[in-house]
């Protein structure tokens, strides 16, 4: 099994498109590859890091997400970090994406399943980046069953380089809510995990905690 954590803010921001309605998120390899998808399926709606640019209809920002209506559509997400840390675990047996926003959720799914054999993907920083390294270290101690207070974790994601960059505007396509909506601890109450569908398509979908008698996506 593998975590792969961004914080700040892919995954953040896949939570805000399913709480927004959505059924799936395509996870898109390339710009590219994200333009052809939105090509081949006109109904689907397209989102990048970054600035606005033509073909794109929503960036990688929380607060820019919220208000957008989403329901039953397929997003395709294209990302810097979080995506191709995704998709370069896709062939772990499951694949769950996280941020503190789904933290105890993601955290269920692990007790669940047994956490051992899991795999923290941190994505931010090239795996160095403080705010996931918080965010993956929260969830494993709340997957291991340790009672945990959040406030020393959500503390360093906070300070982090990534929430310091969104503060001061350095950052294009961001908005000045986007460091607080990332640090909602527990803001969903759903998982997600990314599947491969369609023959080669990396498909993230919201994960139900599984209850005792077994969990699937909901």
């Amino acid at each position: 099994m593998a975590v792969v954590v961004d914080v700040m803010r892919a995954f953040t921001v896949a939570a805000w498109v399913f709480a927004r309605g959505a059924e799936r998120i395509v996870l898109a390899g390339s710009l590219d590859e994200a333009l052809a998808l939105k090509a081949a399926h006109p109904g689907w709606v397209a989102l990048k890091d970054g600035p606005r640019a033509p073909g794109f209809d929503l960036v990688n920002s929380p607060a820019l997400v919220r208000s957008a209506d989403l329901g039953g559509r397929t997003v395709v997400q294209k990302t810097t970090a979080g995506t191709v840390g995704a998709l370069a675990v896709r062939e772990a047996s499951l694949v769950l994406c996280a941020g503190f926003v789904v933290a105890e959720a993601t955290a269920g799914v692990l007790r669940a399943r047994g956490s051992d054999g899991v795999t923290f993907v941190v994505t931010g920083e090239d795996g160095r980046a403080e705010e996931d390294l918080a965010c993956a270290q929260y969830i494993a101690r709340r997957a291991a069953g340790a009672e945990v207070d959040p406030a020393g974790f959500l503390g360093r994601a906070g300070g982090s380089r990534a929430a310091g960059e969104l503060a001061q505007g350095v950052r294009e396509g961001a908005h000045p809510d986007d460091v607080a909506l990332c640090l909602e601890l527990d803001r969903f109450p759903f998982a997600m995990a990314a599947s491969v569908e369609e023959g080669s398509l990396m498909v993230l979908r919201p994960y139900a905690v599984p209850s005792p008698a077994g969990g699937a996506p909901l």
